[in-house]
């Protein structure tokens, strides 16, 4: 353990950190999104999904700790990551570069993750943590985006979401060594195609079912 302890103290064992933990969280989102996708086959399509998953029982609860400890790890790392780079450059530079490959991905890559961290509370209070029994978690989800400003708000956050992981998603491979020339660059248009399906994909949902209610 103490070779891992002296890992994660330093600048590169900090960003392998946030590379597994945010590849994690890429896995989740696709499969997140593909159960939700689900919807578009009716009341009973969703609440069947939602039964199966539910029905793991055991292993939906070792998955959601999982989460949660490498939420937490992950939020924890990018904190003191951006605290470490603010205390090395404390002034910040007269004019703005935006070369090296600088994109508002990577530069709002605090900013973005602890807005998703506010959606991701209010989200799990919504629909994770919502008493479910007297009723289905079609009509929780039909009932919260019955509200317009919640639909706004959703839609925001999934195209804060995408800003976030079109950096996040190529630049977890670059901390993890895969820094070819060669492979790079498809790294990079494959981190913008699947930011552009978590934007959409997630963003068109609330505005369906607005629609449907």
């Amino acid at each position: 353990m103490n070779w891992l302890t002296k890992t994660l103290g330093t600048s590169i064992g900090k960003k392998l950190m946030m590379a597994i933990t945010g590849l994690s969280f890429i896995g989740f989102l696709m499969a997140h999104l593909a159960g939700n996708l689900t919807i578009y086959g009716g009341k009973d399509a969703f609440n069947s999904y939602a039964q199966k998953l539910h029905s793991l029982g055991p292993l939906l609860k070792v998955a959601e700790i999982v989460l949660l400890v490498f939420a937490l790890a992950h939020v924890m790392t990018g904190v003191w990551l951006f605290y470490q780079n603010y205390n090395a450059r404390p002034e910040k530079y007269a004019v703005k570069k935006t070369g090296g490959g600088r994109t508002i991905g990577s530069r709002t890559m605090p900013y973005t993750g602890l807005f998703l961290l506010v959606f991701v509370i209010l989200h799990l209070n919504n629909f994770t943590f919502a008493d479910k029994s007297q009723t289905t978690i079609y009509e929780i989800v039909s009932n919260t985006f019955a509200n317009p400003f919640y639909v706004m708000f959703y839609i925001v956050a999934m195209t804060v979401a995408a800003i976030h992981v079109s950096h996040g998603f190529w630049s977890a491979f670059q901390s993890l060594g895969i820094n070819h020339s060669k492979y790079i660059p498809i790294i990079m248009v494959l981190s913008i195609v699947f930011a552009v399906v978590v934007g959409i994909g997630f963003g068109f949902l609330p505005i369906y079912i607005s629609f449907q209610a």
